[in-house]
């Protein structure tokens, strides 16, 4: 019998992993705003134990680490081996670890967790109802979760920009993503997240909209990043014939938005709060 998030297993480690790791420092550099409001909500202190839940490439959970220095603890967690890798070559000391498993289903230790986190890693579990009653056993008697998901498309140019431009050019479109599907937008429907919570045995649960400019950094590196990640790439290759074009529309619509900081676009999230 397969593994429950079987094909997100596959995809973050034969598709989208190899990827993300690649592109890791442009990545990070336009989440990282997004995560530390996120942060920011748990309110750490210093000696917590922590849990990073798609920790990805490790950049939160040393952030997380810093928070709870000089005795507390963080296990970044990730079912993409190729992105761990990267975590575990970074310099994490003593009071980080990095642990390949699927948080849906893994025995953590039962009430191990003071504060439970996450950065876009929590919208790509196959049933997020057994995923989040897993990690409320996980967290301690009152223990925190804070994390970040996305809204839905139309209100994020900085995901739906490039492909608007690209599609002009292109005679193969891609379906629009199933928001209620496992993938970026799965909670863009706050009232889905605040559900599943609640039957998990969450309480003290908050929705918050927050909405900031981001980016990768200049024209180049933000039109790099837009070829490659998300459903632009895989138009890209269904339509090669296109691609000059499609390049030169992705990079016009990205040239508007520069300016002294790199390319910014907006971005629309949940944060997403509760106590165990």
């Amino acid at each position: 019998m397969s593994e429950p998030n079987a094909q997100q297993v596959a995809y973050w480690n034969d598709a989208a992993g190899p990827t993300w790791a690649d592109l890791q420092p442009p990545l990070d550099r336009q989440l990282a705003p997004l995560g530390r409001r996120a942060m920011a909500a748990l309110k750490l202190r210093p000696g917590e134990r922590v849990l990073d839940i798609g920790c990805g490439a490790g950049q939160t959970t040393l952030d997380l680490a810093q928070a709870v220095a000089p005795d507390g603890h963080v296990l970044g967690v990730d079912i993409s081996r190729p992105l761990l890798d990267v975590a575990r070559r970074r310099e994490g000391g003593p009071s980080v670890a990095f642990l390949e498993a699927d948080a849906q289903t893994h025995p953590f230790e039962p009430g191990a967790f003071d504060a439970v986190f996450s950065r876009f890693g929590v919208m790509f579990f196959a049933d997020p109802e057994a995923a989040f009653a897993n990690i409320h056993r996980a967290l301690k008697p009152g223990g925190r979760l804070a994390f970040v998901c996305w809204r839905s498309p139309p209100e994020n140019p900085i995901m739906s920009l490039p492909m608007q431009a690209a599609l002009a050019h292109v005679q193969s479109v891609p379906a629009p993503p199933d928001l209620g599907a496992p993938g970026p937008f799965a909670f863009a429907d706050p009232a889905r997240p605040t559900a599943i919570l609640d039957a998990a045995g969450f309480k003290d649960i908050a929705t918050t909209p927050h909405d900031e400019d981001i980016g990768p950094g200049d024209l180049e590196t933000t039109l790099a990043l837009a070829l490659r990640v998300g459903p632009l790439g895989a138009v890209l290759r269904e339509n090669p014939d296109q691609r000059d074009a499609v390049v030169g529309a992705v990079r016009a619509a990205l040239a508007a938005h520069d300016g002294p900081d790199g390319v910014k676009l907006g971005s629309a999230t949940w944060i997403v709060t509760a106590t165990a």
